[in-house]
């Protein structure tokens, strides 16, 4: 194909600069440096090979360690219908506990017997969930069961991983308590039954609850407030006592 030169460019001699060149046009001879900012920086040396870092993540500052998430321990909160699961389970969680509670309608009436003290209208039909922490090695996980024999069939999966469990008693309805006992001696669970003291005074003496329940002497009784944080505190205690003690001689 014929080439096409513009007539206004003279044509160039033999070895020198195109007449339609950067050089010819703009009069910059052919040593010149280059502009600043243009094409001609001297060559630099190729970047290194990419190498993985050695460490898995972020390492921390000297002279610490980090701290290990505290060990988690599931406790059951179990008894009877109205014994005051539920008030225990508020009075000592740190986070605000998932109930489930349902109104209580005329369907039962001699069905469910909160007692005659009892100002209860509504019910446990699922369960009760809190959290608290002891110290940074240990947090406490509680699942409060319903107190209902018709929603027994739960028991088996609430207990399901349970180090331990609180048994709540009331003293002027001791006939409540004997399901949720029986259940935790089949089970081999470690128990411990805490009398819930109703306006602060009980109807039998702790003695005298021990010999009607008929548990023997290695199950802890206590006595203890369901509306006092301190007291639902040491009455977990025990149960955390106990399931320590029975993990110690197992192994």
């Amino acid at each position: 194909m014929d080439s096409v030169r513009s007539p206004e460019w003279p044509s160039p001699p033999i070895g020198g600069l195109a007449g339609n060149s950067a050089a010819a046009r703009y009069g910059v001879s052919p040593g010149t440096d280059p502009a600043v900012g243009r094409a001609g920086l001297p060559p630099s040396a190729p970047p290194p090979p990419y190498r993985p870092p050695t460490g898995a993540g972020p390492t921390p500052p000297s002279g610490r360690r980090p701290v290990a998430p505290p060990v988690p321990v599931k406790i059951l909160v179990a008894g009877g219908f109205g014994v005051g699961k539920t008030t225990t389970v508020g009075a000592i969680s740190e986070i605000a506990p998932l109930t489930t509670e349902a109104e209580m309608t005329s369907a039962g009436i001699g069905v469910d017997d909160p007692g005659i003290r009892s100002a209860k209208t509504t019910t446990t039909v699922a369960m009760d969930f809190g959290c608290v922490t002891i110290d940074r090695s240990l947090k406490l996980y509680l699942f409060g069961t319903p107190g209902q024999a018709r929603f027994g069939f739960m028991w088996d999966d609430l207990a399901r991983g349970a180090l331990g469990a609180l048994v709540v008693v009331d003293s002027a309805r001791l006939d409540d308590c004997f399901p949720a006992i029986d259940f935790f001696e089949q089970a081999g669970l470690p128990f411990v039954v805490g009398v819930n003291a109703f306006d602060g005074r009980l109807a039998l003496e702790l003695s005298e609850i021990r010999w009607a329940l008929a548990i023997g002497d290695h199950v802890p009784l206590v006595q203890f407030d369901a509306r006092d944080r301190l007291s639902v505190r040491d009455a977990l205690l025990v149960v955390l006592d106990r399931a320590l003690d029975r993990a110690t001689r197992d192994r």
